[in-house]
């Protein structure tokens, strides 16, 4: 291993560069060999291997989650970074959210920080983290403890857009059951209660609250079961929502109405309803301008601009929302498709396992060891993180 430079960011460059070639394998395999969320066996394996093999102390099934790893090395004191990776796919359309890259890019960053933490002092935690596209697997780590003490957690995002920060809703999945009373429909029609009815209410009134509901919010449903044959009035009927909004506290309110309408259409129809959370909220994300401003420097040095996203703009749910309710979190975006396309399509997932997503992973990877070492290095850096961190919890944004 090359001996660190007077010049640490050149040094880091240097490792990146001398890394490259494992770090675009790594991320081919993962694309290659696509699991779904809670079933990431072989992509932990090999991340925390990989890390395992630099010297690195890790820790597999973490939180209870037995695709989930932390890494640690360094001094065990502060300032604490987290380097974020995840590596779930999507059900048929493999690594459409590039979640491939987002893992070779913190390893990355992790194996070419490792040898200046002696100098800079501090923990350096690579925090493996699963089941982002379903169940929330930051969402454990948060509650277990993983980021308490953390002064920065840092992850990038493949995108569309060269955005400083991610524009990313909360959320929360709710199940809606009708509960009717069968009957003949031509036979005693007036002894059944259509929980069907019930439920097709539901999406009718939604569709009105859609239009009326303030600026991030949305709702998307289907219908998950409406009978089972034609003769019988349904006794059943069960829905399932994805509710969005701007903020953690206007979830709340939009959940409130929510709930509020299926009540409504159960009353109307003389049906019970019950309603029930699928999996744990997303809240709405947090990001940290003093770290996102390093990053940004950092990744124009490499020739990429980023810019902060455009108004109006909203790009989904992330359970790294619920980590940045905690500490001083980023999640910018860096761009392998034009902005006229989209992830979760099978474009996106081509580009993943290109030459665009493997530009993006090595000069994403390069700009979060940069900025970790920053905030190893210079105190200001992360007192700025949590003074701003502070200030947003104060005004609950």
């Amino acid at each position: 291993m090359d001996t660190p430079s007077t010049l640490p960011h050149q040094h880091i460059s240097t490792r990146i560069d001398a890394l490259s070639r494992r770090l675009w394998e790594i991320s081919l395999e993962l694309h290659g060999r696509p699991e779904l969320s809670h079933h990431e066996r072989r992509a932990a394996s090999l991340l925390s291997g990989e890390l395992a093999a630099a010297g690195f102390d890790v820790e597999r099934g973490t939180a209870g989650l037995p695709t989930s790893f932390v890494a640690r090395a360094g001094s065990g004191d502060a300032p604490r970074v987290a380097l974020i990776l995840e590596y779930d796919a999507l059900p048929e359309l493999g690594h459409a959210c590039g979640h491939n890259l987002i893992a070779a890019a913190g390893l990355g960053a992790a194996l070419a920080l490792r040898d200046l933490l002696p100098a800079t002092g501090g923990t350096l935690l690579v925090v493996g983290s699963p089941a982002e596209e379903d169940g929330g697997g930051k969402i454990a780590q948060v509650e277990a403890g993983v980021f308490d003490g953390v002064d920065a957690a840092l992850m990038f995002h493949p995108g569309v857009h060269n955005w400083s920060w991610a524009p990313l809703t909360a959320l929360t999945d709710l199940r809606v059951t009708f509960h009717g009373r069968a009957a003949h429909p031509t036979g005693n029609p007036e002894d059944g209660v259509d929980a069907l009815h019930a439920l097709i209410r539901l999406f009718t009134t939604l569709d009105e609250l859609g239009e009326n509901a303030p600026s991030g919010s949305h709702i998307q449903g289907i219908v998950t079961e409406g009978g089972k044959v034609t003769n019988v009035i349904p006794d059943h009927a069960e829905g399932r929502f994805c509710l969005r909004a701007l903020t953690t506290g206007a979830l709340a309110e939009l959940e409130s109405r929510f709930t509020r309408c299926a009540t409504e259409a159960a009353r109307t129809v003389g049906a019970r309803v019950t309603i029930s959370r699928e999996g744990d909220a997303y809240g709405h994300f947090r990001s940290n301008p003093v770290l996102a401003g390093v990053f940004t420097r950092h990744l124009a040095r490499l020739g990429i601009t980023a810019t902060e996203p455009d108004p109006g703009v909203f790009l989904g749910s992330s359970d790294i929302g619920n980590v940045s309710t905690r500490v001083p979190t980023i999640h910018p975006f860096v761009r392998i498709l034009p902005p006229d396309h989209s992830d979760h399509t099978p474009e996106f997932a081509t580009a993943a396992g290109d030459e665009r997503g493997r530009a993006a992973m090595l000069a994403a990877a390069e700009a979060l060891a940069c900025t970790a070492y920053d905030a190893f290095d210079d105190p200001a850096v992360t007192r700025g993180a949590w003074n701003v961190f502070e200030e947003q919890r104060t005004v609950g944004r």
